[in-house]
């Protein structure tokens, strides 16, 4: 032992205050684990859900027909403005586009991420994460504004039309009610457009990761048995790589709710929720009816995260 010791398996205690905390969180690693843990969770704690709640707090106010100012009377006031037409015109719309954009999303990037999981190998698969991924490293006020310049009358997409002498078809598009406008930069059309280009890493890698966990031997067997390719993939591959769209979808779905810049440079005049909650609580100074639109898409979510989680979406994330 004194050999062991002299040769320094083992060493000497630690004496002060350093050797004390150090052998406390020796014998209790749980407790060193929390204090790494607490500067987030007060953070989280009183950043993030301390401004939500003086947030849902200022929610149940309302504003003073006559002053103009803020009752500071709990009421619900506030909340039976958000079914008036022109409110729940703004909820209808948003939610609208945050599904329609959530769908084609996963539409437009299953097979980029089943040929990723299933057939790229090696310098592809690297040329695959770099193709996602740099988007995302770019600005997202050059992205926003590129789509701008692209989808405006004089931009690249109106030539390409030209030169391939179906002008007409996007003037048809144009003049549709809802979708069309004088442009597709001041539709709803283009607005879609670029949510759909700017959300959509987000839905391509936890498909890809979904699918890539589908065990190949699960194909065989569906093959040996007698299954067609058609069959096999809405049996075996789409069942299993669903929990992986559905987690793409939280981003996709949450992400479009809550944005109010793309709407604001893409798009025409009328109001997403985003939009609705920096007028009310900016030019407009109505802090309650601001804070209540916000309350409708962290509800929504909240709603879609439970049913994301009993699907298994968590997995896949």
């Amino acid at each position: 032992m004194t050999a062991l010791a002299e040769a320094g398996a083992i060493l000497p205690g630690r004496g002060g205050i350093v050797g004390a905390l150090s052998d406390l969180f020796w014998r209790r690693p749980k407790l060193l684990v929390f204090l790494m843990v607490l500067p987030a969770l007060l953070w989280l704690g009183i950043v993030y859900v301390g401004s939500l709640f003086a947030l849902l707090l200022q929610s149940f106010f309302y504003i003073d027909d006559f002053s103009g100012l803020i009752v500071h009377e709990f009421s619900l006031r506030t909340y039976a403005e958000l079914f008036r037409a022109q409110n729940l015109d703004i909820i209808v719309r948003t939610v609208s586009m945050a599904a329609v954009v959530t769908v084609a999303s996963a539409i437009v990037a299953f097979p980029v991420a089943y040929w990723a999981a299933r057939y790229a190998r090696g310098p592809w698969k690297a040329v695959f994460y770099l193709g996602i991924m740099l988007p995302l490293w770019a600005s997202y006020l050059v992205k926003v504004y590129a789509w701008k310049l692209i989808l405006a009358k004089e931009g690249i997409l109106n030539w390409l039309f030209e030169q391939l002498h179906i002008t007409f078809l996007l003037d048809w598009w144009l003049s549709l009610p809802l979708i069309g406008g004088n442009s597709l930069s001041i539709s709803y059309t283009g607005t879609f457009l670029v949510f759909l280009y700017v959300w959509m890493p987000y839905m391509i890698l936890p498909i890809q990761a979904a699918i890539e966990r589908v065990p190949t031997n699960l194909l065989d067997a569906s093959a040996d048995l007698g299954a067609t390719p058609r069959q096999t993939f809405w049996k075996v591959i789409f069942p299993l790589a669903l929990p992986g769209i559905i987690a793409g979808s939280i981003f996709t779905f949450s992400l479009t709710l809550g944005d109010y810049i793309i709407p604001q440079i893409v798009g025409n005049s009328q109001f997403f929720i985003g939009q609705a909650v920096y007028s009310h609580q900016g030019t407009a100074g109505n802090i309650p009816l601001a804070a209540a639109f916000t309350v409708v898409p962290i509800v929504i979510m909240v709603l879609y995260l439970w049913g994301a989680k009993r699907a298994g979406a968590f997995d896949a994330l």
